[in-house]
């Protein structure tokens, strides 16, 4: 009943005919993990690596032993005060005992993981929007740096206890804490010295308990904090298990960040169901350096059969020669964002290995779609996973209203089912959190913000984000169509296309591109290539501008707002030249999602407004002056 089987498109039907709820699941994510124990307790279950460089000293543990780590941390936190609606952060890289961390917060109350990269103002907006008083960080020999900013914070938010963590397979005494003033400072090692793992003191958490707040992408600019239930976890952890390309003896190869939902849910949780192996990379994941070069030495000696990571990760991977047996591999998983066909081809040709894409976002808990790895469709981002709904649809400007659209056409992806999510954290009241889904939820479903085409069979056609469309002349340029083609270039090992703001054409397409270092290609080189491959004139850039990396969110999906706020400063600066006004400084900045432009006076130079408001007249963006 819990594994049926789901090998094609066909077998859909068949496994929704029993509902989801006689299917057996675990409550919640420590259920999965205490089931895990209890039916495979002596298997390996996790090991993680100090570093690509440091195989050796790896650190393995069974389910058995996992389970007993994370009743120690849990017992930990119920003991301090946490609560079932209690928040408890989580600010490190990746390492074994974040791992141990991130599940025993789930056990004990609400895990809030966040990117540890982010500026303090930031973290501490978030932990204080998710009402974080207990804080989990990386210690200083993690990185001291990161062990000061998680102090700070931690006083910005009142935080009543911060537990350091150790790297993985530390050993010998570590460096003395400082106290911070009305905090509580431990090392978590220390701290769970005297706990006992047998059994877990609070109460379990139930199926529709909150089990985590994971901040979204922020691919509209602002990051949310999006709440997840247990059973928004385990529904979509399962889906993703649900797989008869993966025997339950596969090992996984994972590097995501933690605080991204596709580490927890696909290479934790979905492992966890069938009782499978993962194998984690360092703290710094896939910006390691000599990751990719060691990655294929790790496949052969841990016979990894599946590798998760994002386009990227495929792209760097098919510029490495294969210098081991990497037999054992089936298959990598890809997500974050559309996979291009020249990174699919440039791969599979290298290894001989298929990549499998999916798609989701964190407000539909992870994954949404997923492909066949008997049956990949190129170009689409799989059919619908079991028990969720997808369609078309088109949202009218005026009223907000939806209307359905009929197959194979263009329109706002909307989801519904198990896994979307009940809302995004805007508040605290009387001890618990208040959610607000913001109008992305109508009638159950979640309106994604994405563009794509929804055939007969659910299988979903991503054409990126309803905002990245460019439009020019009232003609809709797929940016896809222009990435694709620069991507079939030697040098190119990244690319973006966005619309930059044009008087008369409304707008016009611009590129940014990666460049392999060993490599060039010069501007001209790079518009003609794309002239000769994009399907029609009107897609042609009119500029490409090589960068050393393209902007991504806080939880490392790429984003083309930055991109979109440069180009809008092109266009301003552009527009005033015509007009002769070279004395304006220009900037911008988001409003509710769109761009806003800020001008000013250089200096106490004197400047002729009306004919600033003359040269921006043909525009549709917002802006003002700033005297």
């Amino acid at each position: 009943m819990l594994w049926p089987r789901f090998a094609s498109r066909a077998d859909l039907e068949a496994v929704e005919a029993v509902p989801l709820e006689k299917r057996g699941l675990p409550a919640s994510s420590y259920a999965a993990l205490e089931r895990a124990a209890n039916v495979w307790a002596d298997r390996e279950a996790v090991t993680v690596l100090p570093s690509v460089n440091d195989v050796d000293n790896a650190q393995t543990r069974t389910f058995s032993t996992l389970l007993a780590d994370v009743r120690r941390v849990a017992n930990l936190l119920t003991a301090s005060g946490v609560g079932r609606v209690s928040s408890v952060g989580l600010m490190s890289p990746n390492n074994a005992e974040l791992i141990t961390a991130l599940l025993a917060a789930q056990a004990a109350g609400i895990a809030v993981p966040v990117n540890p990269s982010l500026a303090p103002e930031h973290l501490t907006h978030l932990l204080r929007r998710g009402a974080v008083r207990y804080l989990i960080a990386a210690g200083p020999e993690i990185d001291p740096q990161l062990w000061d900013k998680a102090g700070a914070v931690a006083v910005e938010i009142g935080a009543k206890a911060v537990w350091a963590l150790r790297p993985t397979g530390a050993t010998g005494k570590p460096p003395k804490l400082g106290p911070l003033a009305g905090v509580t400072v431990e090392y978590l090692s220390h701290a769970i010295s005297g706990v006992s793992g047998d059994t877990l003191d609070a109460e379990p958490p139930d199926t529709n308990d909150l089990a985590a707040f994971f901040h979204t992408g922020g691919t509209t600019g602002v990051p949310k904090l999006a709440a997840h239930l247990h059973a928004n976890e385990i529904a979509d952890a399962w889906m993703m298990a649900l797989n008869d390309a993966v025997p339950d003896d596969a090992v996984f190869f994972a590097a995501l960040p933690l605080f991204h939902v596709n580490a927890l849910i696909v290479t934790v949780l979905a492992p966890m169901l069938r009782g499978q192996h993962v194998v984690w990379a360092g703290p710094l994941g896939y910006r390691e350096p000599h990751v990719y070069e060691r990655l294929w030495g790790i496949v052969e000696r841990y016979d990894v059969a599946v590798l998760s990571g994002v386009p990227t990760t495929y792209a760097a991977l098919s510029r490495v020669r294969v210098d081991a047996d990497i037999s054992s591999l089936r298959f990598g998983l890809v997500g974050a964002s559309p996979l291009p066909t020249a990174v699919r081809d440039a791969f599979q040709d290298r290894t001989g290995v298929p990549l499998c894409e999916g798609y989701g976002l964190t407000e539909a808990t992870c994954a949404t779609t997923r492909n066949f790895v008997s049956d990949p469709r190129p170009g689409w981002v799989g059919q619908r996973l079991p028990y969720q709904k997808v369609k078309a649809i088109e949202i009218d400007a005026d009223t907000g209203e939806w209307k359905d659209l009929p197959p194979n056409t263009l329109g706002t992806l909307a989801i519904s089912g198990p896994t979307v999510f009940p809302g995004y954290v805007v508040g605290n009241a009387d001890g618990r959190p208040v959610l607000d889904p913001l109008g992305k939820v109508v009638d159950g479903w979640l309106d994604s913000g994405d563009l794509a085409r929804v055939d007969e069979y659910g299988y979903v056609q991503l054409r990126g984000r309803a905002k990245d469309v460019i439009i020019r002349g009232g003609h809709n340029i797929d940016p896809a169509t222009i990435e694709d083609a620069l991507l079939t270039h030697p040098a190119v090992t990244g690319a973006a296309a966005v619309g930059r703001p044009h008087p008369v054409s409304g707008e016009v397409p611009v590129a940014y591109v990666t460049i392999e270092k060993a490599l060039s290609a010069t501007e001209d080189d790079m518009i003609a290539w794309a002239a000769a491959r994009v399907p029609e004139p009107a897609a042609i850039p009119k500029n490409v501008t090589q960068v050393d990396e393209l902007p991504v969110t806080a939880v490392g999906k790429p984003t083309k707002v930055p991109l979109r706020q440069n180009e809008t400063c092109v266009a301003v600066r552009e527009a005033l030249s015509t007009f002769g006004i070279q004395n304006v400084a220009v900037s911008s900045s988001l409003a509710d999602g769109n761009i806003h432009v800020v001008l000013s006076a250089r200096g106490q130079e004197v400047v002729d407004w009306d004919a600033v408001e003359c040269a921006l007249e043909p525009f549709t963006f917002s802006w003002e002056v700033q005297r």
